[in-house]
């Protein structure tokens, strides 16, 4: 089942919180939802679910249209929100068999689906405990089982990873990608190599309205105007050239680069003729002067800050 957003608006008093937002997440695809804080990620996606209705707009999933009555429709979502809504005198197991008869699951099928979840989400050592005995990453955790006991074909996931330790994020992108092979999977973060590394494609959204998408060779590939340039400048100190660069025409940042001596140059034009032109200036040999590829932090940035 895809998602399909149509002209989403939601306000809350003064204040738009999304902005004429449409796009589609197709099943068996993963897409990121990017945008700084309180860029309506998260309202969009309770509008995804049926839980805020918008002011204007649409959502669909499949050829049905959401709305305040499709009980039904929502039970082929799963949704993790980012402040997990876990019972915290209820055992895990016991949680996890809740929430497949709320669902709706076939008795006789709850035990196997519960087993699946324990060993897919990384339960197994936690899965007697009371979730309010649980650490911040094991919540998660169980929070992300509970969205997937029913086995909807949609997920809509708030911060999947919040809290996990470096180890558990890992074994989670790993869950989320294979999930996404079947389902339409739509997940905000803040963590843009994780985004990289888990999604199809990503959406940045900036107060409300749809800025970028695409995927990270084709957002790479636009630059949003600006483009990066390495330039290796050999025998002079880092303090005597980052300031000549920085005051350069159409230079929009300049920073030592990862190798000593070398420098990576973002500009508003592909002009590498200035760098040229200042090193000739001021006497400096060029070592390297090339272009490099557009960092998804810096297109982020170009996106949202404007």
């Amino acid at each position: 089942m895809d998602i399909r957003t149509e002209h989403l608006t939601k306000r809350f008093g003064p204040q738009v919180a999304v902005d004429d937002l449409s796009f589609t997440v197709r099943q068996g695809e993963v897409v990121g939802f990017l945008g700084p804080n309180g860029a309506g990620k998260t309202t969009t996606m309770r509008m995804i679910c049926g839980l805020t209705a918008p002011d204007h707009g649409q959502v669909r999933i499949g050829d049905e249209l959401m709305g305040p009555r499709a009980v039904r429709l929502r039970r082929n979502i799963g949704y993790l929100p980012e402040a997990d809504p876990l019972y915290d005198d209820m055992p895990v197991l016991d949680f996890l068999r809740f929430g497949a008869r709320l669902q709706g699951v076939p008795a006789g099928l709850i035990p196997k689906r519960i087993a699946w979840l324990v060993d897919a989400c990384g339960l197994e050592g936690e899965k007697h405990k009371r979730t309010g005995e649980l650490s911040r990453g094991y919540r998660q955790r169980t929070g992300l089982a509970f969205a997937l006991v029913h086995d909807p074909a949609v997920l809509v996931l708030d911060e999947p990873t919040t809290g996990l330790d470096p180890n558990q994020i890992v074994e989670i992108r790993a869950l989320i990608k294979e999930l996404g092979k079947a389902k339409a999977v739509v997940f905000s973060t803040h963590i843009l190599p994780e985004a990289e590394a888990v999604c199809n494609r990503m959406l940045i959204i900036s107060k409300g309205r749809l800025v970028a998408e695409g995927t990270p060779g084709q957002l790479r590939g636009k630059g949003l105007g600006a483009a990066m340039f390495l330039v290796r400048i050999p025998g002079a100190p880092a303090s005597e050239i980052l300031p000549v660069l920085r005051q350069a025409a159409n230079v929009a940042a300049a920073n030592e680069g990862a190798v000593p001596g070398t420098y990576e140059v973002r500009m508003n034009t592909p002009a590498a003729e200035v760098i040229s032109m200042v090193c000739a200036a001021h006497g400096w040999a060029i070592g390297e002067l090339r272009q490099a590829e557009n960092r998804l932090e810096d297109i982020f940035r170009d996106a949202t800050l404007n």
